[in-house]
């Protein structure tokens, strides 16, 4: 696995050279990514709320990478968290797929040398986080474990995963430092 991570080419756009492993495990963790916030095919049945995209159904998650995803607004007041989870989870559900599928997109059309315009490096960025969010509560990341995480033997479990979380990390600072003037 070569790594380059994003940089900013000659003409202003951002490029992120990849081999064919690389570029393989982004496709697999975007489709993943995308499979696992796109809202359920369900619209509620009030046409005022599925114009301007109220879900009434929405509840905090259970699953605690879907949580951090998708947090309450107010952690001290259920009752609010839960109206304002009804009013923008859709949109935010949304647009995470849309961050991934745009990721996916350039991969889809690239080689090995995938080119961004500023909009595709700014949603780049949304699905690097949304990847690293949820490998990180997969893992229990914090700060005070990420020295044992980096120690982990090879034998452990987690170590693939710490690997992976470690990469993106990685290409997110790049995508960072690159689209910064």
């Amino acid at each position: 696995m070569a790594v380059y991570g994003f940089r900013r080419g000659v003409t202003g756009r951002i490029v992120l050279r990849v081999d064919e492993v690389e570029k393989g495990l982004l496709t697999a963790l975007l489709t993943q990514l995308v499979e696992f916030v796109e809202p359920d095919g369900e619209l509620p049945d009030d046409p005022l709320a599925q114009l301007v995209g109220i879900d009434p159904g929405a509840e905090t998650p259970d699953d605690p990478a879907l949580a951090r995803l998708f947090p309450d607004a107010y952690h001290d007041d259920p009752e609010a968290a839960a109206e304002f989870r009804r009013f923008t989870e859709r949109s935010l559900r949304q647009t995470k797929v849309a961050n991934a599928t745009t990721a996916l997109q350039t991969l889809a059309r690239s080689g090995e040398k995938v080119t961004l315009t500023a909009d595709e490096a700014t949603c780049w960025l949304g699905a690097i986080t949304d990847l690293r969010l949820a490998l990180g509560s997969r893992l229990g990341i914090s700060e005070e474990s990420l020295e044992e995480l980096a120690a982990l033997p090879d034998d452990d479990p987690r170590v693939a995963t710490y690997h992976v979380y470690d990469w993106l990390t990685f290409l997110q600072e790049s995508l960072v430092q690159s689209v910064m003037p």
